[in-house]
């Protein structure tokens, strides 16, 4: 009686043991993690060299009193941006606007002298004609007479040099700019010579970019160059190297120089971004960066199918704009994990949740 107890007790038994061996056996298998994705692209990715350099204004002319004379009025102030030909000062032409009314009043007396010597020179050729005077004496009077005349020329080239003295009194931008300085105030005295603005051009810039030394090999007068400065953000001018400084300065950088023309919002002294483009590959494979894992084995990517992510060695090249460029091992179109790639192993299982953006 009591063995035929134990034997129905271990048939009870046995079917619940087997039960939480199972459930054993079911919770040992990983879970899938969980992971987004996306195909790797073609896209074309330039080669460059990039560098922070300095902008330099290559029009700065410092404006001068051509003549001597008190400041009247100011019209420009540091700061301030000018137009070619527009007003900057007033100075005081008092003198030469006296200086003229003297020449004029010589020119009326000279053409007043030169008319009577004219009668005079007519009268002497009758009289020649009726031998009442020698020949002599009316050569004479016509000597007087071309003397007048030239004497009346040298007056009126005198008013002329007045005015254009008196022109000079007001002094005009010569270029389209901005005030760099203001060096004279009203009732300044200058002298011929003297500063009265300095004036900085933004018609024409010269952005100089250091390179370090081993690269100066890879770049030459030519190449394709995009500059920006923090000035206009949102601006990126292309231009050419123009040319590059043979002496490699104290920083152990090479000067390369590229020119900036009629930029609005550019400014000398500025720091500039310059990117030199060497080269590109025009059909580059990318995926981005969090897809490229670091294992024993390699650079790796996980290419994801059926659920299942499968371990790819690849070799890689540029990286630009977090982006990886594959070289080797992956195929266009492939689709790759990206976020939750550095937790996965060759086989294992995954869940996608959503497609990373490309």
């Amino acid at each position: 009686m009591n063995k035929l107890c134990l034997l129905l007790a271990a048939i009870l038994i046995l079917p619940g043991c087997a039960k939480k061996t199972e459930d054993k056996t079911q919770s040992a298998a990983p879970p899938a993690t969980l992971v987004t994705v996306t195909q790797a692209q073609t896209r074309k990715l330039e080669i460059f060299e990039q560098t922070i350099g300095s902008m330099e204004s290559l029009i700065d002319p410092g404006v001068g009193a051509e003549v001597a004379a008190k400041v009247l009025k100011i019209f420009a102030h540091a700061g301030q941006e000018v137009k070619k030909g527009q007003l900057l000062a007033i100075l005081d032409n008092t003198d030469y606007i006296l200086q003229k009314r003297e020449a004029e009043a010589e020119i009326a007396r000279i053409e007043a002298l030169l008319a009577n010597q004219g009668r005079i020179v007519e009268r002497n050729q009758h009289l020649v004609q009726k031998n009442f005077i020698s020949q002599n004496a009316a050569e004479d009077a016509s000597t007087l007479q071309s003397a007048l005349r030239e004497q009346l020329e040298a007056a009126r080239a005198r008013v002329a040099s007045i005015e254009h003295n008196s022109s000079k009194t007001q002094v005009f931008s010569p270029i389209d700019g901005r005030v760099e300085k203001q060096i004279v105030s009203p009732g300044d005295f200058v002298k011929q010579g003297d500063s009265l603005f300095q004036l900085i051009g933004t018609q024409k810039l010269r952005a100089h970019l250091p390179f370090p030394e081993g690269v100066a090999a890879k770049l030459h007068p030519g190449q394709t160059v995009r500059l920006s400065t923090p000035t206009v953000p949102d601006k990126v001018y292309t231009t050419t190297i123009k040319e590059i400084k043979p002496l490699i300065g104290t920083n152990r950088a090479v000067d390369v120089i590229a020119d900036v023309v009629d930029q609005s919002g550019w400014q000398g002294g500025a720091s500039v971004n310059g990117k030199v483009i060497l080269g590109e590959h025009a059909e580059a494979v990318v995926v981005p960066e969090a897809s490229v894992v670091l294992r024993p084995a390699g650079e790796v990517v996980y290419v994801i199918k059926d659920k299942s992510a499968f371990q790819r060695i690849v070799k890689t090249g540029l990286r630009q704009e977090g982006l990886v460029e594959i070289t080797e091992g992956l195929s266009a179109g492939e689709t790759v994990a990206v976020d939750g790639a550095a937790y996965l192993t060759d086989n294992a299982p995954v869940n996608v949740q959503q497609s990373s953006a490309k």
